[in-house]
Protein backbone atom coordinates (compact mmCIF):
# COMPACT_ATOMS: atom_id res chain seq x y z
CA UNK A 1 0.00 0.00 0.00
CA UNK A 2 1.30 3.43 -0.96
CA UNK A 3 0.21 6.74 0.54
CA UNK A 4 0.64 10.12 -1.14
CA UNK A 5 0.73 13.41 0.78
CA UNK A 6 2.01 16.96 0.45
CA UNK A 7 3.38 16.70 4.00
CA UNK A 8 4.73 13.33 5.11
CA UNK A 9 3.16 11.95 8.31
CA UNK A 10 5.17 10.55 11.19
CA UNK A 11 5.93 7.13 9.73
CA UNK A 12 7.11 5.76 13.08
CA UNK A 13 3.54 5.87 14.45
CA UNK A 14 0.47 3.82 13.52
CA UNK A 15 -1.42 3.86 11.28
CA UNK A 16 1.08 5.70 9.09
CA UNK A 17 3.69 2.97 9.50
CA UNK A 18 1.52 0.60 7.47
CA UNK A 19 2.17 2.34 4.14
CA UNK A 20 5.03 3.43 1.95
CA UNK A 21 4.84 7.20 1.46
CA UNK A 22 5.49 9.48 -1.51
CA UNK A 23 5.67 13.27 -1.23
CA UNK A 24 3.56 14.93 -3.92
CA UNK A 25 1.51 18.12 -4.11
CA UNK A 26 -1.34 17.15 -6.44
CA UNK A 27 -1.82 20.79 -7.43
CA UNK A 28 1.67 21.18 -8.90
CA UNK A 29 1.77 21.41 -12.73
CA UNK A 30 3.95 18.29 -13.02
CA UNK A 31 1.85 16.22 -10.61
CA UNK A 32 0.25 14.12 -13.36
CA UNK A 33 3.59 12.66 -14.42
CA UNK A 34 4.62 11.97 -10.83
CA UNK A 35 1.31 10.40 -9.92
CA UNK A 36 1.16 8.22 -13.04
CA UNK A 37 4.49 6.68 -12.06
CA UNK A 38 3.19 5.95 -8.55
CA UNK A 39 -0.14 4.59 -9.83
CA UNK A 40 1.48 2.16 -12.28
CA UNK A 41 0.39 -1.39 -11.44
CA UNK A 42 -2.11 -0.32 -8.77
CA UNK A 43 -5.37 -2.28 -8.56
CA UNK A 44 -7.18 0.75 -7.12
CA UNK A 45 -6.59 4.45 -6.45
CA UNK A 46 -8.44 6.14 -3.58
CA UNK A 47 -8.50 9.93 -4.03
CA UNK A 48 -9.13 11.75 -0.74
CA UNK A 49 -7.06 14.93 -1.16
CA UNK A 50 -9.15 18.06 -0.61
CA UNK A 51 -8.49 21.49 0.87
CA UNK A 52 -11.48 21.95 3.17
CA UNK A 53 -10.81 25.21 5.04
CA UNK A 54 -7.24 26.18 4.21
CA UNK A 55 -5.20 28.78 6.02
CA UNK A 56 -4.65 32.06 4.18
CA UNK A 57 -1.05 31.07 3.41
CA UNK A 58 -1.89 27.58 2.08
CA UNK A 59 -2.22 26.90 -1.68
CA UNK A 60 -5.52 28.22 -3.12
CA UNK A 61 -8.46 25.85 -2.85
CA UNK A 62 -9.06 25.75 -6.61
CA UNK A 63 -5.44 24.76 -7.21
CA UNK A 64 -5.68 21.80 -4.82
CA UNK A 65 -9.27 20.71 -5.32
CA UNK A 66 -9.93 21.26 -9.02
CA UNK A 67 -6.48 21.28 -10.64
CA UNK A 68 -5.27 18.62 -8.21
CA UNK A 69 -8.22 16.36 -8.96
CA UNK A 70 -7.70 16.83 -12.70
CA UNK A 71 -4.11 15.65 -12.23
CA UNK A 72 -5.19 12.60 -10.23
CA UNK A 73 -7.79 11.58 -12.82
CA UNK A 74 -5.40 12.09 -15.72
CA UNK A 75 -2.72 10.04 -13.96
CA UNK A 76 -5.18 7.23 -13.21
CA UNK A 77 -6.16 7.09 -16.88
CA UNK A 78 -2.54 7.16 -18.03
CA UNK A 79 -1.61 4.35 -15.63
CA UNK A 80 -4.66 2.25 -16.67
CA UNK A 81 -5.90 1.97 -13.09
CA UNK A 82 -8.98 -0.32 -13.15
CA UNK A 83 -10.73 1.04 -10.05
CA UNK A 84 -10.99 4.69 -8.97
CA UNK A 85 -12.53 5.59 -5.61
CA UNK A 86 -13.11 9.26 -4.75
CA UNK A 87 -14.44 11.25 -1.81
CA UNK A 88 -17.25 13.62 -2.69
CA UNK A 89 -19.76 14.94 -0.13
CA UNK A 90 -23.44 15.43 0.67
CA UNK A 91 -22.58 19.09 0.02
CA UNK A 92 -22.82 18.34 -3.71
CA UNK A 93 -26.59 17.86 -3.46
CA UNK A 94 -29.01 20.72 -3.95
CA UNK A 95 -31.07 21.47 -0.84
CA UNK A 96 -34.23 19.36 -0.49
CA UNK A 97 -37.02 20.11 1.98
CA UNK A 98 -35.48 20.40 5.42
CA UNK A 99 -36.39 17.02 6.92
CA UNK A 100 -36.56 14.95 3.71
CA UNK A 101 -33.93 12.24 3.25
CA UNK A 102 -32.55 11.76 -0.24
CA UNK A 103 -30.82 8.94 -2.08
CA UNK A 104 -27.87 9.03 -4.47
CA UNK A 105 -30.05 10.07 -7.43
CA UNK A 106 -30.88 13.51 -6.02
CA UNK A 107 -29.72 16.44 -8.23
CA UNK A 108 -26.15 17.59 -7.57
CA UNK A 109 -26.42 21.35 -7.98
CA UNK A 110 -24.96 22.26 -4.61
CA UNK A 111 -25.72 24.94 -2.03
CA UNK A 112 -25.36 28.56 -3.21
CA UNK A 113 -23.11 30.55 -0.90
CA UNK A 114 -20.76 27.65 -0.03
CA UNK A 115 -17.37 27.34 -1.72
CA UNK A 116 -17.01 23.80 -0.38
CA UNK A 117 -20.31 22.80 -1.98
CA UNK A 118 -19.43 24.48 -5.27
CA UNK A 119 -16.11 22.62 -5.35
CA UNK A 120 -17.78 19.27 -4.80
CA UNK A 121 -20.30 19.96 -7.58
CA UNK A 122 -17.40 20.65 -9.97
CA UNK A 123 -15.66 17.48 -8.79
CA UNK A 124 -18.79 15.37 -9.34
CA UNK A 125 -18.97 16.62 -12.93
CA UNK A 126 -15.31 15.75 -13.40
CA UNK A 127 -16.00 12.21 -12.20
CA UNK A 128 -19.01 11.92 -14.53
CA UNK A 129 -16.89 13.04 -17.48
CA UNK A 130 -14.08 10.67 -16.51
CA UNK A 131 -16.54 7.75 -16.34
CA UNK A 132 -17.91 8.61 -19.78
CA UNK A 133 -14.41 8.80 -21.31
CA UNK A 134 -13.16 5.66 -19.56
CA UNK A 135 -16.03 3.13 -19.37
CA UNK A 136 -13.52 0.37 -18.64
CA UNK A 137 -12.70 1.96 -15.25
CA UNK A 138 -14.94 1.23 -12.27
CA UNK A 139 -15.58 4.57 -10.58
CA UNK A 140 -16.95 4.77 -7.04
CA UNK A 141 -17.61 7.88 -5.00
CA UNK A 142 -18.59 8.31 -1.39
CA UNK A 143 -20.84 11.18 -0.28
CA UNK A 144 -20.40 11.45 3.48
CA UNK A 145 -21.87 14.04 5.80
CA UNK A 146 -19.63 15.69 8.42
CA UNK A 147 -16.76 13.28 9.19
CA UNK A 148 -15.72 13.50 12.85
CA UNK A 149 -13.41 11.78 15.33
CA UNK A 150 -11.57 12.55 18.57
CA UNK A 151 -8.22 12.98 16.83
CA UNK A 152 -9.66 15.69 14.58
CA UNK A 153 -10.13 17.95 17.61
CA UNK A 154 -7.06 20.07 16.87
CA UNK A 155 -8.01 20.37 13.20
CA UNK A 156 -11.58 21.46 13.97
CA UNK A 157 -10.32 23.92 16.58
CA UNK A 158 -8.13 25.57 13.94
CA UNK A 159 -11.13 25.77 11.61
CA UNK A 160 -13.78 26.97 14.05
CA UNK A 161 -12.53 28.39 17.35
CA UNK A 162 -11.43 31.89 18.20
CA UNK A 163 -8.48 32.40 20.56
CA UNK A 164 -10.93 34.61 22.42
CA UNK A 165 -12.80 31.40 23.34
CA UNK A 166 -10.13 28.88 24.39
CA UNK A 167 -11.04 25.27 23.63
CA UNK A 168 -10.77 24.29 27.30
CA UNK A 169 -13.95 26.29 27.99
CA UNK A 170 -16.08 24.03 25.77
CA UNK A 171 -18.55 22.00 27.80
CA UNK A 172 -18.50 24.30 30.84
CA UNK A 173 -21.85 24.37 32.61
CA UNK A 174 -22.13 28.15 32.36
CA UNK A 175 -21.22 28.49 28.67
CA UNK A 176 -24.25 29.65 26.61
CA UNK A 177 -24.46 28.60 22.98
CA UNK A 178 -26.46 30.25 20.17
CA UNK A 179 -28.29 28.15 17.59
CA UNK A 180 -31.00 28.82 15.05
CA UNK A 181 -34.44 27.26 14.70
CA UNK A 182 -34.53 24.21 12.45
CA UNK A 183 -30.80 23.48 12.66
CA UNK A 184 -30.22 19.76 12.08
CA UNK A 185 -27.30 17.68 10.86
CA UNK A 186 -25.94 14.24 10.21
CA UNK A 187 -22.47 13.07 11.23
CA UNK A 188 -20.35 9.98 10.65
CA UNK A 189 -17.24 8.66 12.37
CA UNK A 190 -13.98 8.64 10.40
CA UNK A 191 -13.54 4.96 11.27
CA UNK A 192 -16.89 4.10 9.70
CA UNK A 193 -15.97 6.02 6.55
CA UNK A 194 -12.72 4.03 6.40
CA UNK A 195 -14.73 0.80 6.69
CA UNK A 196 -16.89 1.85 3.74
CA UNK A 197 -13.85 2.69 1.64
CA UNK A 198 -12.29 -0.67 2.46
CA UNK A 199 -15.49 -2.47 1.44
CA UNK A 200 -15.61 -0.57 -1.86
CA UNK A 201 -12.03 -1.54 -2.70
CA UNK A 202 -12.36 -5.17 -1.60
CA UNK A 203 -15.66 -5.67 -3.47
CA UNK A 204 -14.63 -3.68 -6.53
CA UNK A 205 -17.81 -1.66 -6.13
CA UNK A 206 -18.82 1.27 -8.32
CA UNK A 207 -21.34 4.09 -8.14
CA UNK A 208 -22.19 6.54 -5.38
CA UNK A 209 -22.64 5.81 -1.69
CA UNK A 210 -24.16 8.14 0.89
CA UNK A 211 -22.56 7.77 4.33
CA UNK A 212 -24.13 8.94 7.60
CA UNK A 213 -24.91 7.43 10.96
CA UNK A 214 -28.05 7.59 13.09
CA UNK A 215 -29.80 9.53 14.47
CA UNK A 216 -30.18 12.90 12.79
CA UNK A 217 -29.05 15.51 15.33
CA UNK A 218 -31.18 18.52 16.23
CA UNK A 219 -29.79 21.95 17.10
CA UNK A 220 -30.06 21.13 20.79
CA UNK A 221 -28.25 17.82 20.23
CA UNK A 222 -25.47 19.65 18.39
CA UNK A 223 -25.05 22.22 21.17
CA UNK A 224 -25.17 19.89 24.17
CA UNK A 225 -21.59 18.50 24.12
CA UNK A 226 -20.09 21.97 23.66
CA UNK A 227 -21.79 24.03 26.36
CA UNK A 228 -23.81 23.27 29.45
CA UNK A 229 -25.33 26.73 29.71
CA UNK A 230 -28.55 28.07 28.21
CA UNK A 231 -29.36 27.60 24.54
CA UNK A 232 -29.95 30.96 22.86
CA UNK A 233 -32.15 30.73 19.76
CA UNK A 234 -30.84 33.23 17.20
CA UNK A 235 -31.94 33.65 13.56
CA UNK A 236 -29.28 32.50 11.14
CA UNK A 237 -28.70 35.89 9.53
CA UNK A 238 -27.37 37.58 12.70
CA UNK A 239 -25.14 34.55 13.27
CA UNK A 240 -23.85 34.84 9.71
CA UNK A 241 -23.30 38.60 10.06
CA UNK A 242 -21.33 38.13 13.27
CA UNK A 243 -19.31 35.30 11.72
CA UNK A 244 -18.49 37.42 8.66
CA UNK A 245 -17.32 40.37 10.77
CA UNK A 246 -15.23 38.16 13.06
CA UNK A 247 -13.72 36.28 10.09
CA UNK A 248 -12.98 39.46 8.15
CA UNK A 249 -11.19 41.02 11.15
CA UNK A 250 -9.23 37.84 11.86
CA UNK A 251 -10.82 37.39 15.29
CA UNK A 252 -12.10 33.90 14.48
CA UNK A 253 -11.54 31.53 11.51
CA UNK A 254 -15.10 30.40 10.70
CA UNK A 255 -16.34 31.87 7.42
CA UNK A 256 -20.17 32.34 7.24
CA UNK A 257 -20.23 30.12 4.16
CA UNK A 258 -19.99 27.18 6.54
CA UNK A 259 -23.15 28.33 8.34
CA UNK A 260 -24.98 28.45 5.00
CA UNK A 261 -23.92 24.87 4.30
CA UNK A 262 -24.84 23.70 7.82
CA UNK A 263 -28.31 25.17 7.38
CA UNK A 264 -29.03 23.81 3.90
CA UNK A 265 -27.09 20.53 3.59
CA UNK A 266 -29.23 17.56 2.62
CA UNK A 267 -30.10 14.71 4.95
CA UNK A 268 -29.21 11.45 3.21
CA UNK A 269 -30.46 7.90 3.11
CA UNK A 270 -27.70 5.28 3.37
CA UNK A 271 -29.61 2.23 2.17
CA UNK A 272 -27.37 1.64 -0.86
CA UNK A 273 -24.19 1.48 1.22
CA UNK A 274 -25.86 -0.97 3.57
CA UNK A 275 -27.15 -3.19 0.76
CA UNK A 276 -24.20 -3.15 -1.63
CA UNK A 277 -21.30 -2.87 0.82
CA UNK A 278 -22.82 -4.52 3.88
CA UNK A 279 -21.94 -1.26 5.67
CA UNK A 280 -23.03 -0.98 9.29
CA UNK A 281 -21.63 2.07 11.13
CA UNK A 282 -20.38 1.18 14.60
CA UNK A 283 -20.71 4.65 16.12
CA UNK A 284 -23.89 6.38 17.26
CA UNK A 285 -24.23 10.01 16.15
CA UNK A 286 -24.44 11.31 19.74
CA UNK A 287 -21.26 9.42 20.64
CA UNK A 288 -19.47 10.72 17.54
CA UNK A 289 -20.28 14.31 18.48
CA UNK A 290 -19.27 13.79 22.11
CA UNK A 291 -15.98 12.28 20.93
CA UNK A 292 -15.24 15.35 18.79
CA UNK A 293 -16.09 17.68 21.68
CA UNK A 294 -13.61 15.84 23.90
CA UNK A 295 -11.01 16.08 21.14
CA UNK A 296 -11.63 19.82 20.75
CA UNK A 297 -11.12 20.42 24.47
CA UNK A 298 -7.88 18.43 24.33
CA UNK A 299 -6.65 19.92 21.03
CA UNK A 300 -6.18 16.29 19.99
CA UNK A 301 -4.29 15.16 16.91
CA UNK A 302 -2.09 12.52 15.29
CA UNK A 303 1.20 12.35 13.42
CA UNK A 304 -0.24 13.65 10.12
CA UNK A 305 -0.07 17.30 9.08
CA UNK A 306 -3.85 17.88 8.69
CA UNK A 307 -4.59 16.11 11.99
CA UNK A 308 -1.70 17.60 13.97
CA UNK A 309 -2.49 18.60 17.57
CA UNK A 310 -3.66 22.14 18.17
CA UNK A 311 -1.13 24.91 18.41
CA UNK A 312 -1.80 28.61 18.79
CA UNK A 313 0.39 29.77 15.91
CA UNK A 314 -1.52 31.88 13.43
CA UNK A 315 -4.74 31.91 15.45
CA UNK A 316 -5.13 35.72 15.24
CA UNK A 317 -5.31 37.49 11.88
CA UNK A 318 -4.30 40.98 13.05
CA UNK A 319 -7.11 42.59 11.10
CA UNK A 320 -7.02 40.08 8.23
CA UNK A 321 -8.77 36.71 7.82
CA UNK A 322 -6.69 33.77 9.00
CA UNK A 323 -8.34 31.36 6.53
CA UNK A 324 -9.40 31.53 2.89
CA UNK A 325 -12.88 32.67 1.94
CA UNK A 326 -15.65 30.06 1.81
CA UNK A 327 -18.09 32.24 -0.14
CA UNK A 328 -19.74 30.33 -2.94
Amino acid sequence: MTGIARHLPDRSRPPYDLADWVVCDVGEPDATDRLADVFAGASAVVHLAWAIHPHRDDPPMHRTNVSGSEHVLAAAARAHVPHLVAASSVAAYEAPQRWVRIDENWPRHGIPGSAYSRGKVIFERMLDEFSARHPDVTVARIRPCAILQHDAGGQFARWTLSPLLPERLLGQRWLPLPWWKGLRAQVVHAGDVATALQAIVVRGAGGAFNLATEPVLSGSDLARPFGGGPRIPVPRWPSSAAAWLGWRMGLQPLHPGWLVLADKAALVDTDRARRVLGWRPEHDAHDVLAELAAGLRAGAGTGSHPLRPLDWKGRLGRGRPTHQSQAG
